[in-house]
């Protein structure tokens, strides 16, 4: 992934820098990065803060796990519609 892509994924989200420099979502919103390195792939989902340093990316999940990510291993980013409180069809 190139800094451009994530940046996109920020801008997507909603996110807001704060004084330490982790960009944090919107409430209600969250975001989800794949990862593969080597064969293997990692799914982290539910970010709520992400944090750029050179090539590394640091995510924050919900849970308060931290996650630490070689950009160039990050290939694609999702981020979760926000919330609107409304049930879905057909659950009661």
């Amino acid at each position: 992934m190139t800094l451009d892509h994530l940046t996109a994924i920020i801008k997507a989200a909603e996110a807001r820098k704060d004084d330490k420099g982790w960009w944090a979502t919107q409430e209600g919103r969250h975001v989800t990065l794949y990862a593969a390195s080597g064969g293997s792939s990692l799914t982290v989902s539910r970010v709520e803060a992400l944090r750029v340093d050179g090539a590394l990316v640091f995510a924050r999940t919900v849970r308060g796990e931290e996650y630490l990510l070689a950009l160039a291993d990050v290939f694609a980013g999702a981020v979760e519609p926000q919330a609107q409180g409304a049930r879905r069809a057909g659950f009661g």
